[in-house]
């Protein structure tokens, strides 16, 4: 492959991503609490329900823009390990696939048409994960290009789902890393 890609090395890890989104919260709860010492000035006139709603909406918009940073890390892993399997020329059926893909595509493969695929295609097991992932993508899809769709997801999405999806995926696929 002529035109290398080099890593940056800035996309974030799962543990880094779930320790980021707990100290978000912790945060927030501090914040919209009594303790604050923001709090009197912040929240004057506000009754206790509406504090807990705000506090709670807060907390939605937090989840999702999390569930967007999880899935963006998950990309980047199989976008890595796409490239990284081009480079090496290794000799196992997904790497063969994926230099058949780059000999065309290069860099701009398609994550869901055309890696996911050769994931299915060229691996034992991988249909059912990659299938969660795709409903994933969509919800992704969703939150990156606006939210000006309702979106048909077939299920609805929060962070720890988003999360444990990712964790699952990364420990279930030999994908290779930096």
């Amino acid at each position: 492959m002529a035109d290398r890609v080099s890593f940056s090395g800035d996309h974030l890890r799962l543990p880094e991503i779930a320790t980021y989104h707990h100290d978000l919260e912790s945060s927030l709860r501090l914040y919209f609490s009594n303790s604050s010492p923001s709090y009197e000035v912040r929240f004057a006139g506000y009754l206790a329900g509406e504090v807990a709603g705000e506090l709670r909406e807060r907390v939605e918009e937090m989840d999702l823009t999390s569930s967007l940073t999880v899935l963006a890390s998950v990309e980047a892993a199989f976008r890595i390990d796409y490239l990284k399997r081009c480079y090496r020329k290794e000799k196992d059926p997904v790497s063969r696939a994926f230099r058949h893909i780059c000999k065309q595509k290069r860099q701009y493969a398609s994550l869901e048409d055309e890696i996911f695929e050769a994931w299915i295609a060229n691996s034992s097991g991988s249909r059912p994960i990659i299938g969660e992932l795709r409903g994933a993508f969509k919800f992704r899809h969703w939150l990156a290009h606006g939210r000006y769709w309702t979106p048909k997801l077939g299920r609805r999405y929060d962070f720890n789902d988003v999360f444990a999806l990712a964790d699952q995926t990364l420990r279930s696929f030999p994908l290779l890393r930096i």
